[in-house]
């Protein structure tokens, strides 16, 4: 039976979208493209793309569906919005950070936050961050110190805190 998702993210590119996807679906090893729609003449008024143009295409990541639509240049992405890939290890994290920043930026915000080549915001973040943050308040506030310093995470130095801190005490 097939899985029924009931909000799916749809993201709004000027023209970018089949790149874009392209993109995302050669970083995430369970993905794939679903569905391809084209504009019509009908509402060319309206859109302004040409006729037999790619309108949006429908894929999924990991399993969760996205839609990409090919809107035009009326908005552009923020911070506001972001995707966390949650990360089993460190070489998941540099995976996911070398590749979706490939072409885009390291965010202004510290803590694994980058933007990719499409503006699209993304945090990358080790499973473990949370046991960390969650531990004995003295050392969650030293490893958060140590965190907000950080562009990518490096789990390896914030364990590092933790063990020092736990050898300390």
């Amino acid at each position: 039976m097939a899985t029924f998702q009931k909000i799916i993210p749809n993201l709004w590119f000027d023209h970018e979208a089949e790149e874009a996807v392209t993109f995302y679906t050669t970083i995430f090893k369970h993905s794939e493209v679903t569905k391809v729609t084209h504009y019509r003449k009908a509402g060319q008024e309206i859109h302004g793309k040409e006729k037999g143009s790619v309108m949006t295409v429908e894929f999924s990541l990991e399993g969760q569906k996205f839609v990409a639509l090919n809107g035009g240049p009326h908005f552009t992405f923020n911070e506001a919005v972001s995707f966390i890939v949650s990360c089993a290890s460190q070489e998941e994290v540099d995976y996911y950070w070398d590749k979706l920043s490939e072409g885009g930026e390291e965010s202004a915000q510290q803590c694994g936050w980058l933007k990719d080549k499409f503006g699209v915001s993304w945090q990358i973040v080790p499973d473990q961050l949370q046991d960390l943050l969650q531990s004995d308040p003295s050392v969650a506030d030293k490893i958060m110190k140590e965190l907000l310093k950080m562009k990518k995470i490096d789990i390896r130095i914030l364990n590092e805190v933790k063990e020092q801190i736990t050898y300390e005490g």
